[in-house]
């Protein structure tokens, strides 16, 4: 039987160094976009909250940046509790009015444009969703090409929304407005900034 205190384990044990490492792992994944890159998670979330994602959850929220979580993940008590803990967060049922978003089945997710999209003044206060994924391997391929990505770069991420190729096509048209996702798959991460489009006729 679990107790409070065991249930609330699992965080940082070097918030501050750990904080920095996995951080700096997100900024070059982000500098990267689409390139698979494998980091150690350094926390350990309740289920079904992924390690990694547990990991760049204490990284980037705090009491300031509301998240929203889907269904898979709000109907666990004990991990919402664990997230409060260990960052601080406070959740919001609405995904346009939160800053980041855990998502545990993301074929299930509400549209990306329902989510908060910034405004062509604010473009930064759009979110960031947080993924989890079966694979970067097995899946759809895309391929990609934008800042940061040397002629193109593709991979085939295992259980994206059926749409996703639309629904991300949408997306960067109305950059600098859009959503930012990261990818999670075991120790592996890769994100897509909005910046990040798709090849025609890789669709």
């Amino acid at each position: 039987m679990q107790t409070e205190t065991s249930t609330l384990e699992g965080g940082f044990a070097l918030p501050v160094f750990d904080a920095q490492v996995i951080f700096r792992a997100i900024m070059d994944a982000m500098a990267r976009p689409a390139v698979v890159t494998g980091v150690v998670p350094r926390a350990a979330p309740p289920a079904p909250l992924h390690p990694l994602a547990g990991a760049v959850a204490c990284t980037l929220i705090d009491a300031d940046t509301p998240v929203w979580l889907d269904q898979t993940l709000s109907d666990r008590e004990a991990l919402k509790a664990w997230l409060a803990f260990h960052t601080n967060a406070r959740f919001t049922d609405a995904p346009a009015g939160a800053a980041f978003a855990l998502v545990a089945d993301p074929a299930a997710m509400p549209p990306l444009d329902q989510f908060a999209q910034g405004t062509q003044e604010y473009p930064d206060r759009s979110a960031t969703l947080v993924l989890q994924i079966g694979s970067f391997e097995g899946g759809t391929p895309f391929t990609f090409h934008g800042p940061g990505i040397k002629g193109t770069a593709s991979m085939a991420p295992l259980g994206l929304p059926g749409d996703f190729a639309g629904q991300w096509n949408e997306n960067t048209r109305r950059f600098p407005r859009g959503v930012d996702l990261i990818l999670i798959a075991g120790e592996a991460i890769a994100c897509l900034p909005r910046s990040a489009r798709l090849v025609k006729g890789k669709e």
